[in-house]
């Protein structure tokens, strides 16, 4: 017999592109994937490993990782049984599609973080698109609610900040499409620590309501993996069912516990983040022929007059790796991560260099 992958793979998904990620190299300044800048505090790193026993390589991690629960319940006042716990943020929006099932529709606000729409399709659901308003990315109520009208509508995601815009949705605006939905609503607040309005208030009313987190940006734990989901107990019950086991290593566990456990050091990155974020939106805006958008994120959107992958190749040949989106919303659209102070101060001498040669200068 002759071995045919139709017959093997699904084929609903066989356009379905892999999350495209540039491969680093060393050398470069790497201000593409929105990750803190700074280095991870020694003082915290000893603390892990004196917490590290024996045996957490040789068993498994704990199953509801418990203690980090606890902890994420004291940070933000939701009870532990409204608390899930992900390998990143990216595997609780998977669980969330594959929980509502083959077919349901989810409603997304783009243009806005990839993986909802490549999750959406590996779960099997239909992802529905709902442009945001241009020229500055705010939503479109009227579109939004006339989309999660419909009865096979089961999730909305909203990112806010909204990851590329930067932009913000006010949480009143939040609260009028949860008056108008029935499905979940699930907002993504990857960027909160940063800027924008937490939803938690409205997690009370609103039993419909899901809020995202992750330890990747403001705690510096992008290579650990660590997202959490908060929402009501009988919502969250209901994600349990198709959480895989052991889904968070103990390392992890250990070191989000620790983070916690010492915000102040954070804090300070926090800040000097959102002041340098501040200063360089200033300086990019600049320059002739840039198109700056607002941010509440701590990475800025961009755009000038030159075509996209031409100021992305030749950041990348000069030594500083940003993200190039160009795209259907992001027309010749960059994005830039702020990084440390004389990692945007390189960033913006390549950029005005690029400018003068291509004759904008």
């Amino acid at each position: 017999m002759t071995f045919d992958l139709k017959d093997v793979f699904r084929q609903d998904i066989k356009n379905l592109l892999a999350y495209n990620f540039q491969p680093f190299r060393d050398g470069l300044i790497k201000l593409d994937a929105n990750e803190n800048p700074f280095a991870f505090p020694f003082a915290l790193q000893e603390k892990i490993y004196q917490q590290l026993r024996a045996d957490s390589f040789t068993r498994y991690p704990d199953d509801l990782a418990g203690e980090l629960r606890e902890k994420i319940s004291r940070h933000t006042g939701v009870s532990i049984e409204g608390i899930m716990v992900g390998n990143g943020s990216d595997e609780l929006i998977l669980n969330l599609c594959l929980a509502v099932g083959s077919g349901a529709q989810v409603v997304i606000a783009t243009p806005t973080f990839s993986m909802y729409r490549i999750n959406s399709q590996i779960a099997g659901a239909v992802p529905v698109e709902v442009p945001r308003r241009q020229p500055g990315f705010t939503l479109d109520h009227k579109a939004l609610v006339r989309a999660a009208g419909d009865k096979k509508t089961k999730l909305i995601f909203l990112c806010s900040p909204n990851n590329p815009t930067g932009n913000a949705i006010p949480r009143e605006e939040i609260a009028a499409i949860l008056e108008e939905s029935r499905a979940l609503v699930v907002v993504d607040e990857a960027y909160i620590d940063f800027g924008g309005q937490t939803c938690l208030p409205l997690l009370k009313k609103y039993p419909h309501l899901v809020i995202l987190r992750t330890f990747s940006k403001a705690f510096g734990l992008a290579g650990l993996r660590v997202g959490y989901l908060l929402g009501a107990p009988e919502v969250v019950g209901e994600l349990y069912r198709v959480k895989q086991p052991f889904n968070l290593n103990t390392f992890s566990q250990v070191a989000a516990c620790v983070a916690l456990a010492h915000q102040g050091e954070f804090a300070k990155m926090i800040e000097a983040i959102v002041r340098d974020r501040d200063k360089l939106s200033q300086e990019l805006a600049s320059l002739p022929g840039v198109t700056v958008f607002p941010s509440e994120a701590n990475f800025i959107l961009f755009r000038t007059r030159l075509p996209a992958g031409m100021v992305f190749q030749r950041l990348l040949q000069e030594g500083v790796l940003i993200r190039n989106l160009h795209g259907p919303h992001l027309e010749e659209c960059l994005r830039v991560t702020v990084g440390r102070e004389e990692e945007n101060r390189f960033f913006m001498e390549k950029m005005k260099k690029i400018l003068v040669d291509e004759g904008e200068g």
